[in-house]
């Protein structure tokens, strides 16, 4: 049973990131009053590129070649400590969470120095915003942690997820719902979504993340889609599991789990369908606020 569960942690980790990806697009396409791509294209395009041949610029080092491989092995890894919906993490011990923050800094400062290691300025401004705005966001997962530790009484993620499906949403609705406010707008900040960045922008005074990346191409760039992609599933998984007891549903929980997630890539376009983004200097504001919200709700339960 348990090679069983495994293999479908493994399977929902490695293989469904990219749709909800086609779920934010569909949901964007359909508020635009358009078709938009079909909702497997995401899919489609990853293959594409790790299809392609490579091209480096002369610049570069290994730095560069190596970074994206060991970024996305970095949030693999980091989505190997977080459970699944009724799914057990596969790997689980005493202060997890705190390798779960560092495994996501890793990826990011891998990514970060291979823009760096270009030697364009251009791709530096990009790297500086994108490590900015991320020591304000792990502010608010970190307090996040914390409530769910003061709840659980423990410190390993899958414990303090399941002390979260025990406790009387009556008693700790408040608190629970003060850090997925906060959660939800790490998700939007940390995958580069509207209001803090566009996907699908090129403008130069407006970019963060996409400037990073704006040098590699082929198998490299499908390396940093991917992890992206597998990064915006393991927010969001941590963001459901504290909405959602899935202790209490019973053997329904992972479908439950993954419409969900299906249930967050919607509201991600809807969002993204209904607000603009915000300028620069705003973006740390918002942050905060979401820092705060954890903070708070770490204040309730501390009370």
């Amino acid at each position: 049973m348990r090679a069983a569960e495994f293999a479908i942690h493994l399977l929902l980790l490695l293989a469904f990131p990219p749709i909800l990806l086609g779920v934010i697009n569909k949901t964007k396409a359909a508020f635009a009053g358009r078709v938009g791509a079909p909702l497997l294209q995401p899919y489609h395009d990853l293959l594409k590129l790790f299809r392609k041949g490579l091209v480096l610029s002369e610049t570069t080092t290994w730095v560069f070649t190596l970074a994206p491989a060991a970024a996305l092995l970095a949030v693999i890894l980091a989505g190997m400590l977080l459970p699944a919906g009724p799914l057990d993490a596969p790997i689980r011990f005493t202060g997890d969470m705190i390798l779960f923050v560092y495994l996501l800094g890793l990826a990011r400062f891998l990514i970060a120095t291979a823009a760096l290691d270009t030697g364009s300025s251009f791709e530096g401004m990009g790297a500086a915003r994108e490590v900015s705005f991320a020591c304000l966001a792990e502010g608010a997962v970190l307090f996040a942690f914390l409530v769910l530790a003061k709840n659980s009484g423990a410190l390993a993620l899958s414990s303090m997820l399941r002390g979260v499906e025990e406790v009387e949403w009556g008693i700790a609705a408040a608190p629970l719902l003060l850090i997925s406010a906060g959660l939800f707008i790490v998700v939007l900040a940390e995958n580069c979504r509207v209001p803090f960045d566009d996907p699908n922008t090129h403008l130069e005074l407006t970019m963060i993340h996409e400037v990073m990346v704006l040098d590699h191409g082929g198998p490299l760039l499908g390396l940093i889609l991917y992890g992206a992609a597998i990064k915006l599933y393991i927010l969001g998984a941590l963001l459901v599991q504290v909405l959602i007891p899935f202790d209490n549903i019973g053997p329904g929980g992972a479908p439950v789990f993954v419409a969900g997630l299906l249930g967050l890539a919607v509201a991600i376009g809807v969002v993204e369908s209904i607000m603009a983004r915000l300028q620069l200097r705003h973006i740390p504001y918002l942050l905060t606020a979401a820092t705060l919200f954890c903070a708070f709700g770490f204040l309730l339960v501390t009370r």
